[in-house]
């Protein structure tokens, strides 16, 4: 996927495969240095800033109005994706109608059950592709036409190399991580889709039934991949939203603690002396908004994760974005 989109692959790991919590930490310590280096830049008025204790305490004030309002937005979250879940039996009968004839059309594609870890039934989905693509290939073969013979091997090989690697990723993944998503990004089928279907039509003059029906074969097998993933990458959303709702919860209350004790608990002469060099009231003040602003900045990580995922799988179909 980096590959294609052309995209710096720090920036990519930042964005998708780094640990949220990590990404977390590292946000929040780059606040606490920054708040720090500028108060020492600018020691005399910050000197002068800490002696005055009502601009901290107005700051910490509205840090848990804050608070306050962005933990009452973790129920939204929460009713978001169980808006989804709750309904009449009608409803959830007809969601499990929908969901079994998908499955039904994937047992005839792969000519058993499909598999109940998502993981696995991805996996198979590909490999199933891949059978069919070395099935056209051979059929292919029998032409006389050196050109569509020359197309289909590249066509193929580069499925079945970019099989590879999705299929590799995808083995003894778990679900509720990235490395599920993130192997179901590495498989571009949109382009596959659009390259087999430029290819059939193409040498429509030069394929016998039997090569055009192989063809359509490996376009039917792309095609399920589609909705196979864009159902996944939705529950994997769900799961998500759950765990950052989580999140923002647990780290919300040490940070409404920490707020209130600002405003009710310290003063100017609370806290006095130096710390390397550095008066103490600085480093209490500095990490007590790093810990208030941490439930923000979980959020900010998860989102970046989950914006770059809807960007990456806006489309769905043989229709590739521009930095794709």
């Amino acid at each position: 996927m980096r590959e294609r989109a052309a995209e710096n692959r720090y920036k990519l790991w930042v964005l998708l495969n780094m640990n949220r919590w990590l990404l977390t930490g590292v946000l929040a310590a780059g606040i606490f240095f920054a708040l720090m280096l500028w108060g020492m830049s600018t020691l005399p008025s910050t000197q002068r800033v800490l002696l005055t204790t009502d601009w901290v305490k107005m700051s910490f004030q509205a840090l848990i109005g804050a608070l306050i309002t962005g933990t009452t937005l973790v129920v939204s979250i929460n009713q978001l994706v169980l808006s989804q879940e709750i309904g009449p039996l009608g409803s959830q009968r007809r969601r499990m109608d929908l969901a079994m004839d998908f499955y039904k059309n994937t047992d005839d594609l792969l000519d058993f059950p499909s598999p109940a870890n998502p993981a696995l039934f991805l996996k198979e989905l590909i490999d199933a592709t891949s059978d069919r693509a070395r099935a056209f290939e051979d059929a292919v073969q029998h032409t006389d036409d050196e050109d569509l013979r020359a197309q289909t091997e590249e066509y193929v090989d580069d499925l079945l190399e970019n099989a590879q690697v999705a299929t590799e990723d995808l083995e003894g993944a778990e679900f509720g991580t990235f490395a599920v998503m993130n192997a179901a990004l590495n498989y571009n089928y949109d382009r596959k889709m659009y390259d087999l279907r430029w290819l059939l039509d193409e040498y429509e003059e030069s394929l016998t039934s039997e090569q055009h029906d192989a063809g359509m074969s490996t376009l039917t097998a792309l095609t399920m991949y589609g909705p196979a993933r864009e159902y996944i990458k939705t529950l994997y959303f769900q799961w998500s939203l759950v765990k950052l709702s989580q999140g923002i919860l647990y780290l919300a209350v040490p940070a409404l603690v920490v707020a209130g004790g600002m405003v009710m608990l310290v003063d100017a002469h609370t806290f006095t002396g130096f710390l390397l060099g550095i008066d103490i009231r600085l480093w209490v003040i500095c990490a007590a908004y790093t810990i208030c602003v941490l439930p923000f900045l979980l959020f900010v990580s998860y989102i970046l994760r989950l914006a770059t995922i809807a960007k990456r799988t806006s489309a769905m179909g043989p229709l590739v974005l521009r930095g794709d």
